[in-house]
């Protein structure tokens, strides 16, 4: 069984939760996002798996999770990236912001998300069981398909791209 930190709205540890339950009960908790850049300025993106526990099949930023307790919000972000894109990078922080969305299935994501950002060193090795897909992009060229075909992306991912192109 998962456990995710709960959190208030200022990142003050408030206790851990089941995830399931976390996700069911719209409980704020912690996570965190990585974007990778290439050398031409192109962010990896990935499709999440279809088998995925919810967002199957669409595209987001390089990878997600949770912090475990007890566990950095730096170090979930290094752990996942090894674990989900076979790669590792020099991560620094880039930005937090809350979000809150729905999914059909009676799931509700409500995280502090710390994002983190990095330079790629070589080509992504995939975990198949996470990803299943993934491709190269310029942001202007990631926000056109957003407008065009917004059902293709997570609900967080449009989110992180505006306040990273703000950045």
């Amino acid at each position: 069984m998962e456990y995710v930190t709960l959190v208030d709205a200022e990142d003050r540890v408030l206790g851990t939760a089941e995830k399931m339950k976390a996700h069911r009960e719209a409980l704020l908790h912690r996570a965190c996002s990585v974007v990778l850049f290439n050398e031409q300025g192109e962010m990896l993106l990935q499709q999440r798996n279809p088998a995925k526990y919810h967002s199957g099949g669409l595209w987001s930023n390089t990878c997600c999770t949770h912090p475990r307790p007890g566990e950095s919000p730096a170090d979930a972000a290094a752990r996942r990236l090894r674990e989900e894109m076979g790669m590792t990078a020099d991560l620094r922080p880039a930005m937090e912001f809350v979000y809150r969305a729905e999914f059909g299935d009676g799931l509700i994501e409500h995280e502090y998300d710390h994002v983190f950002v990095g330079r790629a060193i070589g080509p992504p090795n995939p975990n198949e069981a996470e990803v299943a897909a993934w491709r190269w992009a310029s942001m202007d060229e990631v926000a056109d398909d957003l407008v065009q075909h917004p059902s293709r992306y997570t609900p967080w991912f449009p989110l992180l791209l505006e306040r990273l192109r703000n950045a």
